[in-house]
């Protein structure tokens, strides 16, 4: 990981871990975690938190919510 890299923290509460990935390996992170620990099943994954603020940031850009 660069030190240009973006990084966005990845949550799984099955396993009670948070850690930071870097935004380019996200998407292959969350699934190779999630493949190897959880049989595939879709736990572990970006803070909530942050996807509610990535949500509310868009909804306000496009005006959504009045």
């Amino acid at each position: 990981m660069s030190e240009d890299d973006v990084t966005v923290p990845v949550v799984c509460p099955a396993c009670d871990t948070e850690t930071e990935v870097a935004l380019s390996q996200l998407e292959t992170t969350i699934a190779r975690h999630n493949d190897n620990r959880h049989d595939g099943e879709a736990i572990a994954e970006v803070d909530p938190a942050i996807k509610d603020h990535i949500a509310e940031l868009v909804a306000d850009d496009l005006e959504l919510l009045g």
